[in-house]
């Protein structure tokens, strides 16, 4: 048995991916961001969802290897690290593919129980706000608990990134920080510590 004592000096495992396969998405940038800013209690792995094949119930007992290694180190992950772009109105297909994969089959959700916090970018002002509150409903199925406080909606996109992708913008930065904070924060106080 762990003692919490020593729970409480074990790293935050985090895991962050982007809804966009898109090779200069701005999502991609701002997750990158987030492991530049991340405490020191705590660490992030980038899994890049590219490779995962459209959902196929017929497959789900035996996904293929890419769902199966999402699958993994999102059951190994502490916490949960989502940035989403907008796609007429709402999460991106990229993305909810990716969960329903990972949320099947009945009874093997390797969401269940995972504190989550979300960010955003897109080239409207909004942020990706649409998105996001979508993507919160898909939660409460998924049975995450998500951090609601800050919200993160970087916008418009070719404003705040530079050119080698890196985030300029200092309130954005700011923004980031306190989320990845808080997530760490909620992580440790749901397990108790």
């Amino acid at each position: 048995m762990i003692t919490s004592e020593i729970m409480s000096t074990r790293k935050v495992r985090i895991l962050g991916f982007a809804g966009s396969l898109r090779k200069g998405s701005y999502n991609k940038m701002l997750l990158n961001a987030a492991t530049k800013l991340v405490p020191g209690d705590a660490e992030i792995e980038v899994f890049d969802l590219e490779g995962i094949p459209p959902f196929n119930q017929d497959l789900e007992q035996n996904p293929p290897e890419k769902v199966k290694i999402f699958k993994k180190k999102i059951k190994g992950a502490d916490a949960i690290l989502i940035a989403t772009p907008e796609y007429n109105y709402s999460i991106p297909g990229v993305l909810k593919n990716a969960i329903d994969w990972a949320s099947r089959p009945y009874g093997d959700n390797s969401f269940s129980g995972k504190p989550v916090a979300i960010m955003g970018a897109s080239i409207g002002i909004f942020g990706a706000a649409r998105a996001q509150y979508h993507l919160r409903q898909t939660f409460v199925f998924l049975d995450m608990h998500p951090v609601n406080h800050p919200e993160v909606m970087i916008g418009p996109g070719e404003e705040r990134f530079d050119k080698n992708g890196n985030l300029v913008d200092e309130r954005g930065k700011e923004k980031v920080k306190e989320l990845v904070v808080a997530l760490v924060k909620w992580t440790r106080r749901l397990r108790g510590e």
